[in-house]
C-alpha cells in the first residue's frame, strides 16, 4: 500500500555511482592519478553490482 515510501536500491546505487565518478573526475583534474584510478576502481564495483541489480529484474 505505501510502496512508493520505499527507497529504490537501484536509485541508490545509481546515485552512489555518480558521486564517485564525480569524485575521481576532481581528483584526476587535481593531479591525484593514483586516487583517481581508487575511486574508478569503486565505481566499477558499484556498476557491476548496480547491473547485475537489473539482470535480476
Amino acid at each position: 500500500m505505501l510502496g512508493f515510501l520505499r527507497t529504490d536500491p537501484k536509485k541508490k546505487l545509481q546515485k552512489a555511482y555518480e558521486a564517485k565518478l564525480q569524485q575521481a573526475m576532481t581528483l584526476q583534474r587535481n593531479g591525484d592519478i593514483r586516487g583517481y584510478s581508487l575511486m574508478t576502481e569503486e565505481a566499477e564495483a558499484i556498476y557491476a553490482r548496480l547491473k547485475a541489480l537489473e539482470q535480476t529484474d
